[in-house]
């Protein structure tokens, strides 16, 4: 137990303290970003939401890839990024609710779920795919959303 350091040296902490903070600033505005857009649409789900479920992402993410390469010992990575998707599949099963035959939530459901995989995919260490997920969803939200609303919403055509 003597050997285990109580806290990481300072050699191991410079090598990796701005990368972390980088993939997690990155993380942090990508959430910002579609949270931004949830929270003007009134959702659950919405700023901080976002930001947090991006972020905790990538620090997982972070944290595996840090344990596998300091340790010197084989990992995977990608297992925890496979516990972090069904982690937020829980969380994103509490956003659905069925009520007088209508469900809704979905779409509240499916962001977190892939804001969650922009915050593994900036955890990796890819922060300009990060951005372009972010974009991508951002469209498929705001654009998409309104195409919905004007030609394939039921109650616009009664």
């Amino acid at each position: 137990m003597n050997s285990v350091p109580l806290w990481e040296s300072w050699d191991q902490l410079s090598t990796v303290l701005l990368p972390f903070m980088l993939r997690c600033g990155v993380a942090a505005l990508c959430g910002a970003m579609i949270g931004l857009e949830r929270e003007l649409k009134s959702k659950a789900a919405g700023f901080r939401t976002n930001i947090l479920i991006c972020v905790g992402a990538a620090i997982y993410m972070c944290a595996g890839l840090l344990l596998t390469n300091a340790g010197g010992a084989s990992g995977d990575p990608a297992r925890i990024a496979a516990q972090v998707v069904t982690g937020i599949g829980f969380l994103g099963a509490g956003c659905i609710i069925q009520a007088g035959g209508r469900v809704t939530g979905l779409t509240t459901a499916a962001t977190i779920w892939v804001v969650a995989s922009i915050g593994i995919v900036a955890g990796a260490g890819f922060p300009v795919v990060a951005f372009i997920a972010t974009v991508m969803v951002l469209l498929t939200l705001a654009v998409l959303g309104q195409f919905e609303k004007r030609y394939l919403d039921p109650a616009s055509s009664e």
